[in-house]
């Protein structure tokens, strides 16, 4: 079960739920249609706490009001900065994660400085649907720390090609491909348990070794 916190800053307050109780912290944030109660995000959650980190997750603004329309980046991002800090100060370690928007947003606030052991992207959004001319990449020329990206091969979010160009090319990065996968995580033979434990296992593995020191590149 979940504890209830709350993260405040000075322009407003929003809920947010602590599981586990390991010496990791993994803040993850959610995506633009979906608010921290999602099934999807409580599940995962709850497994990567079980696997011995304390993952918090949290709302935006816009998600804590019942809106479906998301804040300005510039409101996301002091959000997400606030919920960093609440976590930090209770784990000796902490990773950012994001499902679509909310790995963006991470990114953001890595890019202007923000200190973490590294960065887990679920299905990071590298262009809107449909306008590949848009490409969300120019920040993470200054994002230095460690990079883990879990993306379907099917994702409208993100063309394979312009992926493979500007995110797998990326020093920092190591990335897990998601054969036939969509932005949503489904597709193919994926079953929302064989995702989540790829998400999960894969994730956890990630953080061993970064804190081992023993990071690989990108992987199939």
């Amino acid at each position: 079960m979940a504890a209830r916190t709350s993260i405040t800053w000075p322009e407003g307050k929003v809920s947010g739920r602590i599981a586990g109780s390991g010496p990791t912290g993994i803040l993850l944030a959610h995506g633009a249609g979906t608010d921290q109660d999602h099934p999807f995000m409580v599940a995962l959650r709850d497994r990567l706490a079980g696997a011995g980190s304390t993952v918090m997750t949290f709302n935006y603004p816009y998600t804590e009001k019942g809106s479906k329309r998301p804040d300005r980046s510039e409101v996301l991002v002091r959000c997400h900065r606030a919920a960093a800090d609440r976590l930090g100060a209770h784990v000796d370690r902490m990773f950012l994660a994001g499902r679509s928007m909310g790995g963006r947003m991470a990114t953001y606030l890595v890019a202007e400085g923000y200190p973490t052991d590294g960065v887990i992207l679920y299905a990071y959004p590298l262009h809107p649907a449909g306008r590949e001319d848009r490409l969300r990449i120019d920040h993470f020329a200054e994002v230095k720390v460690p990079l883990l990206f879990f993306q379907g091969t099917s994702d409208a979010l993100s063309r394979m090609e312009l992926f493979d160009r500007h995110i797998r090319a990326l020093p920092n990065a190591t990335v897990e491909l998601l054969d036939g996968a969509s932005h949503s995580f489904r597709g193919k033979t994926w079953t929302e348990e064989s995702m989540l434990n790829r998400l999960v296992t894969g994730t956890t593995r990630w953080i061993e070794s970064i804190q081992s020191g023993t990071r690989s590149g990108s992987g199939p």
